[in-house]
């Protein structure tokens, strides 16, 4: 997580009263894959839990090897604020930003 990233999920945390924020992948979007971001009230014990800074993220089990190595920024500009994600295992990804792919998705497949 950057500074920032790690400030706005603290934020988000302490306004809504959440545990944190799971982060994860379906299947979905023009390139494959899709992130997924949600609240929790409730930690699972399978999931990876990251902590810095005040803020807390879990990354949900089916999502923790397409995750691994990423880096979570949160971004303001003119016209658009959110999270992006540096992930070193996507391959491919859609012109929106949205939709991704991973290097060992057709093998997931099959």
């Amino acid at each position: 997580m950057t500074p920032a990233a790690a400030r706005q999920i603290a934020r988000l945390m302490e306004r809504e009263g959440h545990q944190g924020l799971r982060i994860g992948v379906k299947k979905g979007g023009c390139a494959g894959m899709e992130y997924t971001m949600e609240y929790v009230d409730e930690v699972d014990p399978h999931d990876e839990v990251v902590e810095q800074d005040g803020a807390r993220v879990m990354i949900a089990p089916m999502a923790q090897m397409f995750l691994f190595g990423t880096e979570i920024d949160y971004e303001v500009s003119l016209l658009e604020s959110g999270f992006r994600f540096r992930n070193p295992n996507v391959t491919e990804s859609c012109g929106c930003g949205e939709s991704i792919k991973f290097a060992n998705m057709d093998s997931e497949d099959s």
